[in-house]
């Protein structure tokens, strides 16, 4: 059975062994519904994971081992996956998030940190809730309230339609960007000694710094196959709506790298790692002193694999951005709307760019730990939300599809998982590598329980 998108995500990680792999085997029913093939993009991106992580074990044993996806797990699993057993997952949303019809158009504000909150309310005025922000919004433009809340340090994003952002700069530029941004660097001894055949990524050292949702989903990955990911968050960090799911299989710190103390416990930890994983947008990391150039300083065979919402080139590069807002500025959620005849945005049924974006990351690290065993270089990669939603815009269809029947109790895993919330189920992992069988170390548990160290 064909897949959608998986030619166009394989052909983003290249191979020596291109051509040679086994095919992915496909099984499970249904799909989400969804004026896009969510689905379809489901099973490609983990399915792409799944094919390079097969890949980097032949490199051991010689062959690459069978891959097969379950369609119908990945949907739940491109959804959240807790179930929680005598428990309430916290709130999704801040009760001010969400769409806004401004004077011309939709606008979709994102508050659920704190200091995005503050930063929308600092150009709208004082309110508390849904209601008293709605009469504010009213009173402005889409457009001239979308800048102004970025400019404060918010997180807003106008309503496009598909051809309106295909003309927009930002569109543009993205359209004309790789789906992997790859530089290669001189060549360094690999550390890393290799996994074992049933734990490929035993031993591999991942420092996390990225937070909602899509790094997180990628360090999930990894640990599954025995990577040591450590999730480093700012002290005053929380995202109690989240953290339940993403943070499966991870240690957990908290450091200030502003501070002296924090900086030289950090630089201990990069100086360590093989991977580094981060989302901060363009220029960040060299407003802390870790661009480009100190990073290879501290750590010359770091994989450093980066993303942000909107791409690396054009004039929004810089600009803070998550799943939602993505897919107002993309025309996903316009599409949507017109479609269902709806009278307001109509997004994808779950957080789809993000789901993807982090999967193909994990992907972006496997392939470059193959590229290092095989020619020594050291690569470093880009994703970007806004790119993987180009992909996606590419499945625009004229109806739901299939539709997908409910969660059963056949779907979930019957073990329980000790979270720091509660007892917890999951759905199966979609995922089957011949030989491989994925667990993960530590169940989920809050940010910071860990010291800043390895597992």
């Amino acid at each position: 059975m064909p897949l959608p998108f998986l030619d166009d995500i394989l052909a983003a990680y290249p191979s020596a062994d291109a051509g040679t792999e086994k095919p992915l085997t496909i099984s499970g029913e249904g799909a989400l519904p969804s004026w896009f093939d969510v689905t379809g993009l489901a099973a490609a991106s983990i399915g792409a994971a799944g094919l390079t992580l097969a890949r980097l074990a032949g490199q051991q044993s010689g062959t690459a081992p069978k891959v097969s996806i379950d369609q119908r797990l990945a949907s739940f699993w491109f959804g959240f996956t807790v179930r929680p057993q005598g428990w309430e997952m916290p709130p999704s949303w801040d009760p001010i998030a969400g769409d806004y019809r401004a004077k011309d158009r939709w606008i979709r504000l994102h508050t659920n940190a704190p200091h995005h909150r503050k930063a929308a309310l600092s150009v709208l005025g004082n309110a508390s809730d849904r209601a008293g922000v709605e009469p504010l919004v009213a009173q402005w433009d889409a457009k001239d309230l979308a800048e102004a809340v970025v400019e404060a340090g918010g997180c807003a994003a106008v309503m496009h339609d598909v051809e309106e952002w295909a003309h927009h700069p930002q569109g543009a530029a993205v359209a004309a960007e790789s789906l992997v941004h790859r530089q290669t660097f001189p060549n360094h001894e690999n550390r890393w000694a290799g996994g074992t055949p049933d734990r490929p990524l035993a031993g591999l050292k991942v420092l996390d710094l990225t937070r909602v949702l899509a790094g997180p989903v990628a360090g999930r990955f990894l640990a599954a196959y025995g990577a040591q990911v450590l999730r480093i968050d700012p002290p005053d960090w929380d995202e109690p709506n989240v953290a339940p799911d993403v943070t499966l299989g991870k240690r957990c710190t908290r450091l200030d790298i502003k501070t002296p103390e924090g900086r030289a416990t950090f630089e201990k930890l990069l100086g360590e790692a093989d991977v580094m994983l981060h989302g901060y947008r363009r220029d960040a990391l060299e407003r802390l002193g870790y661009g480009p150039d100190a990073l290879r300083l501290l750590n010359p065979s770091l994989i450093d694999v980066s993303l942000n919402a909107y791409g690396h080139t054009g004039p929004w590069t810089r600009r803070r951005g998550f799943d939602s807002l993505v897919q107002m500025s993309s025309g996903i959620a316009d599409y949507g709307m017109r479609m269902a005849k709806a009278e307001k945005p109509t997004p994808l049924p779950v957080q789809a760019l993000d789901m993807a974006t982090g999967y193909l990351l994990a992907a972006a690290v496997l392939h470059a730990l193959e590229d290092n065993r095989r020619t020594g270089a050291v690569t470093s990669s880009k994703l970007s939300l806004a790119r993987t939603a180009h992909l996606l815009s590419a499945s625009k269809r004229g109806d739901t599809g299939p539709g997908i029947t409910d969660e059963t109790e056949d779907d979930l895993d019957p073990r329980i998982e000790e979270t720091g919330w509660g007892p917890a189920r999951r759905p199966y992992w979609p995922l089957t590598i011949e030989g491989i069988k994925p667990s993960w170390p530590d169940p989920a548990r809050g940010l910071g329980w860990s010291g800043p160290v390895w597992g």
